[in-house]
């Protein structure tokens, strides 16, 4: 079972997120998610476990618990939803861009004279 871990505080180590879960059960993997640009903690992370006991154990035991000042927030991570949401304004547009459509061009007039 894949497990969200939120609330994180900006100083912890993947490998004291691997072995405070290891406290509860087996452990296949820990990950800090970080930002691509500057490399620090977004303040989330997964843990992976592979039984399912005691990955539900991990979300009833550590979920609320303090590590280094921070609450917490254990949950079953929930798979990605198609489209998400990207990072482009605007969008869509597609083949009637002259008929009003902002497409990818926000703020730009798209009608031809």
């Amino acid at each position: 079972m894949n497990l969200y871990i939120g609330n994180l505080n900006y100083g912890v180590k993947e490998q004291e997120l691997l072995e405070l879960f290891q406290q509860v059960g087996e452990v296949s993997s820990a990950k800090i998610i970080t930002d691509k640009f500057t490399g620090r903690s977004r303040g989330f992370g997964f843990v992976e476990m592979p039984n399912d006991a005691e990955a539900l154990k991990a979300i009833e035991t550590l979920n609320g618990q303090s590590l280094k000042d921070r609450e917490l927030s254990v949950t079953q991570a929930q798979p990605r939803t198609e489209g998400g949401g990207g990072g482009n304004r605007g969008g869509g547009g597609g083949f009637n861009r002259d008929r009003g459509g902002r497409g990818g061009n926000e703020g730009y007039n798209n009608n031809r004279y």
